[in-house]
């Protein structure tokens, strides 16, 4: 079974959340997969890596670029897995098939959009149902994360 895991943005936008959630797989030896639902978030998120600190490098690359297997980090509207990534993190409703093809799936949704809460209580369900280990985490008031 995997570990889904539901990380409720509140006070802190995706942007400032998704590269230390990225930072910290990478520190474990994690290849990671961010699975969007557009080609434009894709790209936003492609320039976001390279620029969100001056201090730090995340490696990746999107799938539409060569070798997405290479990847450490790929950028994908796809739900396939191509670079090998045992952590999934799903952000703007992107979903997939199989939560079981991985060791972690994350779903990033921001607690303030009502549209993005439903399809995530959908997922919980049925990673639940499916018998995933299944944990929900909110910002507290400085951007931590806390176990609920």
């Amino acid at each position: 079974m995997s570990d889904v895991l539901f990380y409720h943005l509140q006070n802190r936008p995706l942007d400032a959340a998704l590269p230390q959630l990225l930072e910290k797989c990478l520190e474990r030896g994690w290849r990671c997969a961010v699975q969007a639902t557009s080609t434009e978030r894709i790209e936003a998120l492609d320039a976001l890596l390279w620029t969100y600190d001056d201090a730090a490098f995340l490696p990746h690359g999107t799938d539409r670029q060569g070798e997405p297997a290479r990847q450490p980090i790929l950028l994908t509207t796809d739900e396939s897995n191509l670079n090998g990534a045992v952590v999934r993190f799903l952000i703007d409703g992107a979903l997939i098939p199989d939560t079981g093809r991985y060791q972690r799936v994350i779903h990033l949704f921001d607690g303030n959009d009502s549209e993005a809460v439903e399809p995530v209580r959908q997922a919980w369900r049925a990673a639940k149902a499916e018998g995933h280990n299944v944990t929900y985490w909110q910002q507290d008031e400085n951007g931590r994360w806390q176990r609920r």
